[in-house]
């Protein structure tokens, strides 16, 4: 339904409820049996979709069989009307779910008999609006892709060519780099979602509209195809760019681009800054005639930012949104003084009919942000998701916030954080405490019917910096931005730091947290499956003495809570 972000099954004669949730270039699929436990031969969903004005359905896929003969592992992905979906929630990603109009979703339910033959089920059936734009002409919200280490790269594009052929192994090497990969260009835009098609879009409209000043804070800055949109500014372009560490080294590509960009726009528009300890932030603002757009979020200007780790992108249009990010900016061209500024307290963006408004550190002590974030996650009532790149080394008030909120068995919790070593800090929904698992399935170490996964490089993959208190209540409400929710994010670093209070942005949120989390959790699953040396294969309908597949759906507390919210 046109504009609809959360839209339901209205079939009655279905067995079970579903709920189709908007996310941003995705959609959350969440069901759950209406009365009672499914019976025991009820071996999954099947689940299928209609482009917007279009006459068939297409299946959506499933990596996982049922065993074939004496237990052996099926290797081809099928038709989840083959393969059914075993789980109460998924999340699609359409081919293009910029098309205009409604995306028709059916999902049934698949039963099995003792022979072996599948049967279905009446099915429900959904419409939504999936669109380009969150709120169109006014604001969007935009993710990277963040799958560098899937099954889903791995089938797509390795097998045109390593990674190597498509990302530089040296952030230094970026300006320079040449992709070789047969498929660059659509495997890039790919990884780069719609969080680089927004970002490089803006600019290519800041290049067009001869009118247009564009101001830019970067740290990290190395991206080839950035940079180039830069220089071809010429001196319509002032830029702030990080200089602390390594980031001002002769030969970093932060430098470089420092040195491209004095020669197109100038040593006047051009500064090096590092504020307290880093020139965090991440923003781009482009006030002209035509064009007037302001951008915050996690994502950093570099092939790591767009291309391998999981980031998000707020894109705002308009004067009033212009003016605060333009000021924002004028502030830390000044620099002294920054913290007691305009720019350091809450500023309502101006957009209309969304409850949005940005501050930027670093903060002093008077209008410092950090405990009073952690007191709003204090406040959590029904749910609380996040993910936050650096939240397990950043001790204090958020991690001591979240551990409360966690320990609640009336709340609902899911988070992820990334690690140094690579791996991730997952809340398993069983709500076992966490662990930590590698983020890619290497070589040597897949339980089939996988195949091993690239890396992408060194560093940490998980680079979101949100969270999403309450998505189910009006007073839903969404933290995000390059602030890291630490004390030097709060009162040291350069950091954009936003507050959506707005259901539909917090469900985008939501879904992209969710679907950041599945993913681990199932490389979790994969994991232990390896370690376990047991395959990774659909469960046949239970014998006498086994459990039914959906079981701990409905005995484990958590699980019953995801199944119930979602859906």
């Amino acid at each position: 339904m046109a504009g609809e972000f959360q839209v339901a099954g209205k079939n009655a004669a279905a067995l079970f409820a579903l709920k189709v949730h908007r996310g941003d270039g995705m959609a959350l699929l969440a069901m759950n049996w209406r009365n009672g436990q499914p019976p025991r031969d009820f071996v999954g969903f099947a689940i299928e979709y209609r482009v917007p004005d279009g006459t068939r359905f297409f299946a959506v896929p499933n990596r996982i069989a049922f065993p074939g003969p004496d237990g052996a592992v099926n290797p081809n992905k099928l038709s989840s009307r083959l393969s059914p979906i075993q789980k109460f929630r998924w999340v699609h990603f359409p081919f293009n779910a910029e098309i205009p109009g409604d995306y028709t979703y059916m999902v049934t339910p698949v039963f099995m008999d003792d022979d072996g033959q599948l049967s279905y089920g009446e099915p429900q059936t959904a419409d939504i609006e999936l669109r380009r734009e969150t709120y169109p002409g006014a604001l969007n919200v935009a993710f990277t892709r963040g799958f560098v280490s899937s099954q889903a790269f791995v089938e797509r594009w390795e097998r045109f060519g390593p990674i190597s052929t498509l990302l530089p192994e040296d952030a230094d090497d970026g300006l320079t780099f040449a992709p070789t990969h047969p498929k660059t260009e659509q495997a890039l835009s790919w990884m780069g979602f719609e969080d680089r098609h927004a970002i490089y879009e803006t600019l290519d409209e800041a290049i067009g509209d001869a009118s247009a000043e564009v101001c830019v804070v970067a740290y990290d800055l190395s991206e080839k195809g950035f940079v180039d949109r830069l220089r071809q500014l010429g001196p319509r372009l002032k830029i702030i760019i990080d200089d602390d560490g390594k980031h001002g080294g002769a030969h970093s590509g932060e430098t470089q681009s420092a040195d491209i960009l004095i020669a197109s726009a100038g040593a006047a528009n051009v500064k090096r800054q590092s504020m307290g300890k880093l020139q965090h932030n991440k923003m781009i603002v482009v006030d002209g005639n035509q064009v007037k757009k302001a951008i915050g979020g996690s994502t950093n200007f570099s092939w790591r930012g767009f291309y391998v780790q999981s980031n998000n992108a707020m894109i705002f249009t308009g004067a009033a949104p212009v003016q605060v990010f333009r000021e924002a900016f004028e502030d830390f061209w000044t620099e002294a003084g920054f913290a007691t500024s305009r720019s350091a307290s809450w500023r309502d963006l101006g957009i209309a009919g969304v409850d949005v408004k940005a501050t930027f550190s670093p903060h002093a002590a008077a209008n410092a942000q950090l405990a009073k974030i952690a007191d709003d996650i204090d406040a959590t009532k029904s749910s609380l998701l996040f993910s936050l790149a650096f939240l397990w080394q950043t001790p204090g008030a958020i991690r001591d916030a979240v551990a409360r909120v966690r320990g609640n068995d009336a709340r609902f919790v899911y988070g992820i954080s990334d690690k140094k070593v690579g791996g991730l800090d997952v809340q398993k929904p069983d709500g076992n405490p966490p662990a930590v698992f590698p983020t890619a399935l290497l070589k040597g170490s897949t339980p089939a019917p996988f195949k091993a996964e690239p890396v992408g490089g060194s560093g940490n993959r998980m680079h979101h910096k949100f969270v999403v208190i309450d998505f189910d209540k009006p007073s839903a409400r969404v933290y995000l931005g390059s602030y890291n929710f630490s004390k030097a994010a709060d009162v040291t670093n350069g950091e954009n730091l936003i507050l959506a209070r707005d259901r539909r942005i917090a469900v985008s949120y939501m879904v992209e947290a969710l679907r950041m989390f599945d993913h681990y959790h199932f490389r979790i699953a994969q994991q232990e499956a390896k370690i376990a040396g047991t395959k990774l294969q659909l469960k046949l309908p239970p014998a006498a003495g086994q459990d039914a597949w959906w079981l701990r759906d409905y005995t484990d507390v958590r699980r019953i809570k995801d199944r119930e919210m979602f859906s």
